[in-house]
């Protein structure tokens, strides 16, 4: 019976791992999970709208399970839909910032591999384009506000694949870095095909991908993978944080969408129309004049973000 025919069994499974994607999406959760005694993700803040996002598995380096992977898609997505966040600092807990996927506790179930990869229906417009397992690192480069990543201990494989998905990536010296996928004999599939082309020369990071070799802090820096190195990341990306923070919330957003937008392939007429039609959503507007109104020593609050 070709009902029953083993194509026909693969295409139903793959058919409603896409609607079981889909519908994930639909009803993401409005709020980031808090609870410090349970979540794999914790988020705090402060009145200056600094958003902290810890991983926090410290026994395990912060390695990525599968609940995990779904704990930061759903964090990235309710904090990006948050006009009241003006920047995002991503740290992990404990000894490391995170050692890349969580081996065992992915084997005990094979599907969620599958559910990782499914890719989402192109249904509607704003129907995500990113897989689960590419959400982790994608997802920060859609939050129109900095995301500035702070790496300490390891950054291995999908946990460096989440780091480059920030904005600017601050590590304390002797960290270890590593593009490990070919150690598995895969490809580095979390979003790198995007970030890993905006870092260093292409012959260095084709070297780092296919060796899988682990390197350190100040190696990271001249591939530019790492912005800087310092001796407490943390606070140098909250310090960075807050100076943003406290600059047009309006501005930061289309700074970053127009140089993710033009950095490696619009064309120079593109780029000239969008830096054009960018710069009109700001004049006139409430937090443009407020920005301006500092400069002449007059303390205007800021709206919420209004792009």
């Amino acid at each position: 019976n070709p009902l029953f025919s083993l194509p026909h069994m693969l295409s139903t499974i793959c058919h409603t791992l896409r609607i079981s994607r889909q519908l994930r999406y639909l009803s993401a959760a409005s709020a980031a999970e808090t609870d410090a005694s349970s979540s794999l993700v914790e988020v705090t803040s402060n009145p200056k709208g600094v958003y902290t996002v810890t991983l926090n598995n410290p026994k395990k380096h912060n390695a990525l399970s599968f609940d995990m992977f779904e704990a930061i898609s759903k964090t990235a997505q309710s904090l990006r839909d948050d006009k009241s966040v003006r920047a995002v600092v991503l740290t992990g807990s404990g000894k490391s910032f995170c050692s890349g996927l969580d081996v065992p506790s992915m084997a005990k179930n094979p599907m969620n591999g599958v559910t990782l990869l499914t890719r989402p229906y192109p249904a509607a417009p704003g129907t995500p384009i990113s897989n689960l397992a590419q959400d982790v690192g994608y997802l920060w480069r859609q939050c129109p506000f900095p995301v500035i990543a702070a790496i300490h201990g390891k950054c291995f494989g999908g946990g460096l694949q989440i780091a480059l998905g920030a904005d600017f990536r601050y590590a304390a010296p002797e960290t270890e870095f590593s593009i490990m996928e070919a150690k598995w004999g895969i490809i580095p599939d979390m979003s790198g095909s995007v970030t890993l082309r905006e870092v260093g020369r292409l012959d260095w990071i084709k070297e780092l991908a296919m060796t899988a070799r682990i390197f350190k802090t100040d190696e990271a820096v001249k591939y530019g993978i790492v912005s800087r190195e310092v001796e407490d990341p943390l606070e140098e990306a909250n310090k960075i944080a807050e100076e943003i923070a406290s600059r047009s919330p309006d501005s930061v957003a289309l700074t970053k969408q127009l140089l993710n937008d033009t950095w490696n392939n619009m064309a120079e007429k593109d780029a000239l129309e969008l830096e054009s039609e960018l710069q009109k959503k700001l004049l006139p507007s409430w937090n443009q004049m407020a920005a301006s109104a500092k400069n002449f020593g007059m303390d205007v609050p800021y709206s919420s973000r209004s792009v």
